[in-house]
């Protein structure tokens, strides 16, 4: 049973698949992989577009089901999502046709050597509630173009788009079984993991889970692309647009309700501009608008469930419980539905768990940083101090996904974010992305890169072929009669 986050009712039923019937989904695929291995880049292209044609064509039903899942505003979903959905398919059917080998020459006398990209076979792939069609998307679109099959498991909240999503990669031409949904939870995903006809995992989830996955994976040595948690900064210099900095950090923070791996969940001000940045950003997340995810006007919807949203909670009362102070939001709303308003808190100390641990939803810490722990005397040196000191507090947790720099300063903006340790870092911005872009992170946000060729290469192998050259023909003298 699939509740309605926006009033607690039912959305959608759906099935569970057994534990024990995820080995047939997995040798359903391995067949329809035995075929698609072989299906030439131009021929996976096609079908990709064509899935892209089918995805655009059933826009509205895609929106009906993503929102009464979700609870994401209908715009959000079916003016900026799906839009950008079909855009990262198109993508992926252009890459299936520049997946090159590295090159080919003579490396050992007597011998040419190719280096060709090949599929990796099976992939067992787990995708989350937040963006389930995107997300399925990213995982599905990169590995069918390299030539692989894949046994998806959607989150159990949110199944329904992947349902429709594999039904329309059919119609667009696939085998039958070459995208195959299994529903459920952890033990359908602990099947999957295991399961020994599936050669890579693909997580898209919490830092926990991954851990988890890879622990699953160990025994089998299957390759993993694992994309987890965040907790992006967003450092502010002083000399920021404050008004544009509000606008962009409190986007950031609470698209799609927080519930992002790269939401701004950590604002650092430099602290001559501190009391009037948490002022312009207290104003923006103060008029965002909560509410159905169907009225017109809707800035952000509910959460996922009443379980996400009291959790996300027990992070701003803990917080308040040992002396920070919550500058709006930080009450739960009455009434139906998992509704939680857009939170700033201030004064929590920088090793608290509101600042180290992802909460998940839109909650907004800001701290201020500046140079006091140098002596430096010069102004060159206490501006290097500063830096110093934003950089440090923002690379002081364990994730590594996202980041972002506000200053009208080039050269300081290029000199901090080649010292962030996160996969992205925006400046005088957060959360754009681009299907030609890459999208992964480091450290405890995990490995392997979303979006981008790169992402069709995490799903392929490259082998070397060694062709051993014929020994030459004698050599004859050409004599005229």
């Amino acid at each position: 049973m699939i509740i309605n986050p926006a009033d607690g009712g039912v959305a959608a039923e759906v099935v569970d698949t057994d534990p024990a019937d995820v080995a047939a989904a997995v040798a359903r695929a391995r067949d329809a992989y035995q075929i698609w291995r072989d299906v030439t880049p131009g021929d996976r292209a096609r079908v990709l577009l064509r899935l892209a044609d089918l995805v655009e064509a059933s826009a509205d039903e895609f929106t009906r089901l993503e929102v009464a899942e979700t609870g994401k505003p209908v715009p959000v979903f079916a003016e900026g999502e799906l839009p950008f959905a079909v855009d990262n398919l198109r993508f992926f059917a252009g890459g299936a046709r520049s997946l090159d080998g590295t090159g080919a020459g003579v490396l050992s006398a007597g011998y040419t050597s190719l280096m060709v990209r090949r599929p990796i076979g099976v992939i067992g792939a787990i995708a989350p509630w937040n963006f389930p069609l995107i997300m399925a998307i990213w995982k599905i679109g990169p590995a069918i173009a390299a030539g692989n099959a894949v046994v998806i498991k959607p989150a159990p909240q949110t199944p329904s788009s992947t349902i429709l999503l594999a039904s329309l990669i059919e119609k667009a031409g696939a085998p039958a079984g070459l995208v195959t949904v299994v529903t459920g939870g952890g033990d359908v995903g602990e099947a999957l993991v295991t399961d020994p006809g599936v050669d890579m995992v693909s997580l898209t989830g919490s830092s926990e889970t991954g851990r988890r996955v890879m622990s699953g994976a160990v025994t089998g040595l299957k390759r993993l692309h694992l994309e987890l948690g965040g907790k992006a900064p967003a450092l502010v210099f002083p000399d920021a647009d404050l008004t544009a900095m509000a606008t962009g950090v409190a986007m950031g923070a609470t698209y799609n309700t927080g519930q992002d791996c790269t939401a701004a969940t950590r604002v650092y001000l430099e602290r001559g501009i501190f009391d009037q940045g948490v002022e312009a950003l207290r104003s923006v997340l103060a008029s965002i608008k909560v509410g159905d995810p169907a009225a017109s006007g809707t800035d952000i919807g509910p959460m996922i469930s009443g379980a996400q949203r009291d959790r996300t909670h027990g992070f701003v009362t803990r917080a308040q419980a040992a002396g920070a102070t919550v500058v709006t939001g930080g009450a739960v709303a009455d009434g139906p539905g998992f509704y939680y308003p857009p939170t700033l808190v201030v004064d929590a100390d920088q090793a608290s768990e509101i600042v180290q641990r992802e909460v998940f939803g839109p909650v907004l810490v800001a701290v201020p940083f500046d140079g006091s722990s140098s002596s430096a005397s010069s102004s060159a040196s206490f501006s290097a101090s500063f830096e110093d000191e934003a950089v440090r507090l923002a690379n002081d947790t364990p994730y590594g996904l996202a980041s972002s720099i506000w200053t009208q300063d080039v050269s300081r903006a290029l000199r901090v974010a080649h010292r962030l340790d996160f996969g992205v870092t925006w400046i005088n911005d957060h959360l754009p992305i681009a299907s030609e872009a890459p999208h992964g992170g480091v450290k405890g946000s995990g490995f392997g890169k979303d979006m981008s060729q790169e992402a069709i290469g995490e799903y392929s192998v490259t082998r070397h072929l060694m062709i051993k050259h014929a020994a030459p023909e004698p050599h004859t003298s050409f004599r005229p009669a």
